[in-house]
């Protein structure tokens, strides 16, 4: 590499449960810079889930992101001619931003009125082990432990 890599940001905190995690969430969240919005939907959703379930909201969050966010990825690799699918360990900063981009994608495949409902409904469908972040991890997995074979070609 030519250039130095750049160095990571600092984030702050979110202002309602003071944790960092919260913030990434939210900056994935966001779209076109609006981050009071994503906040918004973001603490509304928590709420949602508070009224619904009988723990606190934010463990509910945290143990559906544990529960949507993969192990292992297959990576495509190009050997003599033929294409391998190669299963390889996540870096722990990609495996969370992997776990959060899914919750939000198949929170918005959704079909619920607003954002808020639709992410709250993903977090409980996570939470319970179940819903399409939680399929995707899986199906994940199981690529992965189906191309176990080719592991050797490992980079």
């Amino acid at each position: 590499m030519r250039k130095a890599r750049p160095k990571k940001r600092i984030l702050l905190p979110d202002p309602k449960f003071n944790d960092i995690l919260v913030t990434k969430f939210v900056n994935n969240l966001m779209l076109r810079g609006k981050k009071t919005v994503a906040y918004n939907i973001f603490y509304d959703a928590i709420a949602i889930v508070d009224d619904k379930l009988e723990e606190e909201g934010l463990e509910v969050w945290k143990k559906a992101l544990s529960n949507v966010t993969p192990a292992v990825e297959v990576r495509s690799r190009r050997i003599g001619g033929a294409t391998f699918q190669i299963p390889s360990e996540i870096r722990p900063g990609r495996k969370m931003s992997i776990g959060m981009k899914n919750l939000i994608n198949f929170a918005k495949k959704r079909h619920e009125k607003s954002m808020a409902q639709k992410l709250a409904g993903e977090i409980m469908a996570g939470f319970k082990d179940e819903g399409g972040a939680f399929k995707k991890k899986e199906d994940t997995h199981r690529m992965a432990e189906a191309n176990k074979a080719f592991s050797h070609f490992r980079f």
